[in-house]
């Protein structure tokens, strides 16, 4: 596929130039997000707002920025690990939690998307998206073909059922078809051994434009994780004369010994790590997504009080508590304990007490000029999101994924707004 052009209009510049403007951004950012979402073309925040729009108010001071030079700049990282590869974005779940529509302006660079939902990928076609479009789990019903082929998407097939549906599809034109072998993973994908047997099948289907090999490497992530998945994808390749997709994210930053035609990368696009113990800054990542919201009550503490449900954490001397309006009816994880990573202030604390469905608790011992109205970062710029879910005990994809519907979203092309939160 050619570096066609997307079709998708450019967009997303935010700025605030003067105080009247902020109240008007906080309104926009409100009725902006409210579902259902549109595909809008441009997704930007103005300066300034009509009368109309200003007479609306945010209910909450809690919003996600998406900020979209970031983006560009994970994009073009994973260029430099992958020099002379094609780069296919990976999209899936709305772009990680991003929004897909929102964050396509800056993936104008990649030579296409994979996902695996197939009314996205229709959606795309729709918005005039031409380059490459690869589901990576390919289809579950021969009704679904026709639209496939229509809309010239590319399938990932893994499956002995898959093909026989390809024998018995007539198509209004063929598929690039990337068939998939499983090397360890043991989830998705043939064999290695019936490779051959399943390309030299396909190879002459008429409902079959190209074929492309692939895997799924599991441990790509662990120093000797990719060795033996990389030599048994070989073994089985042997002799195919077809491009080759091999690399993840974490495949990316170690593309000298993973190679490939076609890599994959997904969540270092959204500035988190694909690596426990290497971080996002460490391997030159941006975050994408942060997560604000600001004070909205304090409490002065003597020791042995208590915060929150279930007394989760006790005070043993006197000091004060910030209530940030942020829970997990937004997407931030309830199992987080105490000492889960906050910033207030643009100084670092932690979480003290139980998170509720629409508030947590932060100490504001070392921070002594928070007030009501003082800005939180639960994730994102000067937080990463892979410390809050290292000691919520999960990873950065789930809790970018969980981010809820009710949460407003702007969208920028630069790093902190200057909101005066």
């Amino acid at each position: 596929m050619g570096p066609s052009n997307p079709g998708v209009a450019r967009g997303g510049r935010c700025f605030i130039i003067d105080h009247q403007a902020r109240p008007a951004l906080y309104t926009m950012i409100a009725w902006a997000s409210q579902p259902p979402r549109t595909a809008s073309p441009a997704h930007a925040v103005a300066n300034s707002a009509t009368a109309a729009i200003a007479d609306r108010r945010m209910p909450r001071p809690l919003y996600a920025q998406i900020n979209l030079s970031a983006l560009k700049a994970n994009l073009a990282r994973a260029r430099e690990k992958a020099p002379g590869a094609q780069v296919l974005a990976v999209v899936k779940a709305n772009a990680y939690g991003h929004g897909l529509t929102r964050v396509l302006p800056a993936l104008e660079d990649a030579d296409g998307l994979a996902l695996v939902e197939l009314d996205a990928a229709m959606a795309l076609r729709d918005m005039h998206y031409t380059r490459r479009i690869l589901l990576m789990e390919g289809f579950f019903e021969a009704r679904d073909l026709d639209d496939i082929a229509q809309r010239r998407l590319a399938v990932v097939v893994h499956d002995e059922e898959q093909v026989r549906m390809l024998e018995s599809a007539s198509l209004s034109r063929p598929l690039e078809v990337f068939v998939k072998a499983n090397t360890g993973m043991n989830r998705l994908g043939f064999p290695p051994g019936d490779l051959v047997r399943v390309c030299e099948r396909l190879s002459g289907l008429a409902s079959v434009a190209a074929l492309r090999l692939m895997t799924h490497l599991a441990r790509a992530d662990e120093d000797d994780g990719v060795e033996e998945a990389l030599r048994t994808f070989d073994t089985a390749c042997r002799g195919l004369p077809y491009p080759r997709s091999i690399a993840n994210s974490a495949g990316v930053m170690r593309y000298a010994e993973v190679g490939g035609d076609i890599v994959r990368p997904g969540i270092m696009l959204y500035g988190a790590s694909p690596f426990a113990y290497d971080t996002a800054e460490m391997l030159g990542l941006r975050p994408v997504m942060t997560l604000r919201s600001r004070l909205i009550g304090i409490q002065d503490l003597q020791p042995h009080d208590s915060v929150g449900y279930g007394a989760a954490y006790t005070a043993t001397r006197a000091h004060r508590i910030g209530v940030v309006a942020c829970g997990y009816a937004d997407g931030y994880p309830r199992h987080a304990p105490n000492g889960t990573p906050v910033m207030v202030c643009g100084r670092m604390t932690r979480l003290a007490g139980r998170v509720s469905m629409d508030l947590l608790t932060v100490d504001l011992s070392d921070i002594p000029e928070a007030r009501v109205g003082s800005p939180v970062v639960l994730w994102g710029e000067g937080v990463p999101v892979d410390d809050v879910a290292a000691a919520a005990g999960t990873v950065g994809y789930e809790l970018l994924c969980a981010l809820a519907s009710r949460v407003p979203v702007v969208v920028s092309d630069t790093g902190a707004l200057d909101l005066e939160l």
